[in-house]
Order: C-alpha cells, then sequence, then structure tokens
C-alpha cells in the first residue's frame, strides 16, 4: 500500500509540473506587457525596460521558468531583495509577495470549503440513505423532487435571495464575512453560515442522487440478499453491507469536489463578498498578473491530485479487496 502510495505521490508530483509549466508558457502567448502594468502612467521606455531586468522579464521564458520553480524550494533574490523560500514571486498589479497574499486570502477559502463540504456530505449522504430506505414511498419521493430542484439551482441566484432575505430582509443571520476562528468562534461561525448553505445547496442534491441509486444498486447484491436471508436486521444489512459498499463512489467525487474548491469556490465568494483564492484567481486573470495567477494555480492544483491520493487510501480501508491487491 505504501508503495502504491509513494508511486501516486510522484505522478502527482509530475502532473503538477507539467500544469504549471503549461500555464507559464501560455501567459506568454498572449500579448501583453506585464512591466506596463507597475510602470504607472507616466511611462518611459527606459522605465519599462528597468521594470523587465528587476522582475526578470528580460531573460529567456524558459530560464524565467526555472528560476520560477527553483525559488519556490531554494528562495529567489530580486532587485527589491531577497524572496525566501517559498517564494512564488512578487505581483505584477501591486508589487506584493504573491505568498503573503495567498496566506492571507487562504484562511478564507478553507473555512468556506470545509463548512460547505461538511454540511453537503452530511446532509446529502443522509438524504440519499433515508430515501433509499423508503424507496417508492412519499418520503423518497419528495426527497428525489427536491433534489432535482436544487440541482438545477444557481449559486449566484440563490445567493442573492439569501441575502435579500435573511440578512436584508428579516436580519435572521449576519452579514457574510470572514472572522478568525482563533479569535472569535462564534462570529467565525455567523458570518460564514450563509455562505455554507448556499455553497451546499447544489452538492447536497448532487450527493442525494447519488447515494439513492447507489444504496439501490448495493441492496440489489447476491451477498446483501443473503446476508437478508441468513437473518441479519434490517440496520446491520443497511450499514455494514450496502453501506460501505456504496461508499467507494462517493468518497471518488468527494475528493475531487474538495480539491476543487480548495482551489478556490469563485462564484460562492463573489455572490458574499468573501476575499478569498477565488476572488484572487478572477483579479489575477484580469490584471494579467502571472505570478499571482501561478501561485493560485499551484495551490488549486496540488490540493486537487493530494484529494485524490487521500481518496485512493481511503480505498484501502474503505474496499479490503484494495489493501489484499
Amino acid at each position: 500500500m505504501l508503495r502504491f502510495l509513494a508511486r501516486r505521490s510522484l505522478g502527482a508530483l509530475v502532473i503538477i509540473l507539467l500544469i504549471s509549466a503549461i500555464t507559464f508558457f501560455l501567459f506568454f502567448a498572449i500579448p501583453s506587457q506585464p512591466a506596463l502594468m507597475s510602470c504607472g502612467k507616466n511611462c518611459t521606455p527606459g522605465a519599462i525596460a528597468l521594470i523587465n531586468k528587476n522582475l526578470g522579464l528580460d531573460q529567456p521564458i524558459p530560464v524565467q521558468y526555472w528560476h520560477y520553480m527553483t525559488g519556490i524550494f531554494m528562495g529567489r533574490d530580486f532587485s527589491v531583495g531577497h524572496c525566501p523560500a517559498p517564494c512564488l514571486g512578487y505581483s505584477f498589479s501591486n508589487q506584493q509577495p504573491v505568498w503573503g497574499t495567498i496566506v492571507d486570502r487562504f484562511p478564507t477559502t478553507l473555512s468556506l470549503t470545509l463548512g460547505g463540504a461538511f454540511v453537503f456530505l452530511v446532509v446529502g449522504v443522509g438524504i440519499g440513505m433515508i430515501a433509499a430506505a423508503r424507496r417508492g414511498t412519499y418520503i423518497d419521493k419528495v426527497f428525489s423532487s427536491l433534489s432535482l430542484i436544487g440541482n438545477s439551482l444557481q449559486i449566484y441566484f440563490v445567493g442573492t435571495l439569501a441575502l435579500a432575505f435573511f440578512v436584508s430582509g428579516i436580519g435572521l443571520l449576519d452579514e457574510p464575512a470572514y472572522y478568525p476562528f482563533t479569535e472569535n468562534p462564534g462570529k467565525w461561525f455567523m458570518g460564514m453560515l450563509l455562505p455554507w448553505l448556499v455553497l451546499s445547496i447544489i452538492f447536497i442534491a448532487n450527493y442525494s442522487r447519488m447515494t439513492r441509486s447507489q444504496m439501490i444498486e448495493q441492496l440489489e447484491e447476491e451477498h446483501v440478499r443473503t446476508a437478508r436471508a441468513k437473518g441479519m436486521t434490517r440496520s446491520t444489512v443497511f450499514f455494514r453491507y450496502a453501506w460501505r459498499g456504496a461508499l467507494a463512489p462517493i468518497v471518488t467525487i468527494f475528493g475531487i469536489d474538495l480539491g476543487s474548491l480548495f482551489g478556490g469556490a469563485i462564484i460562492t465568494e463573489f455572490t458574499f463578498n468573501l476575499h478569498g483564492l477565488g476572488r484572487l484567481a478572477v483579479s489575477s486573470v484580469s490584471e494579467t498578473d502571472l505570478p499571482t495567477l501561478m501561485g493560485v494555480m499551484l495551490i488549486g492544483c496540488t490540493a486537487i491530485v493530494v484529494a485524490n491520493i487521500l481518496v485512493d487510501a481511503a480505498y484501502a480501508y474503505i474496499d479490503p479487496r484494495v489493501r489484499l491487491s
């Protein structure tokens, strides 16, 4: 098992390097001059040349990429001073260290991701299990209908309505905002509650439908019918055999969704004016800010591949056949 995870980790590292290289080289295919953004209004050719030299933009693209990647592990020297590892360079737009900006924004995205993932996983899987256990009943039909409705909704639409009703209308919830958990846990929870609920709506619909279909399929398997024929209780058959067999595809999708959310829940952050990695990625694209864009991309890519490795490790616990192989 450890050998398998080691191979997956090496493969993940190769994937991250390939994505970073593709992103870096595609950036320079855009006909733009990043130095103009740092130069200001009264910009002369001499000033542009000086900025290009200070940022290392006067060197060949492969050399720039090599300096960028080595700077992540060993640091890098700029005209403004030494950038310690992990160095992701300086922003073209505000000349601030990219790593510091990402560190400031990451707690917001982390809180949004973990809280929203907890809500949609628990509620979505729970609804799917209830619908499968009550297959064909009124409860099953109601939950299935609600899942279809939730799957057709959009975050920016539901978020705007939720803000207008729960915050501006009846004043039941606080204005969404991020507060450090270590300073005030209660304020952190209330500030993130509405974004969690809105973010989880679409995911709840997906997970409830997937859980229901997987549970129904597992309940028809031979080993489950055999366990039922041996006189085992309904709860034992449901949770020990059917539920464990249905976990594998749920864990797979959850790992992908969790990694993607760590990369930045862009629409949710824009809807609730949260300054996380999603908003940072959008602003870096609009401002042609390569160092910031590369930094956010590397964080998102790493989150996705790490989540997939954790999913592979979880398989060994869920399915004994993985451990035996």
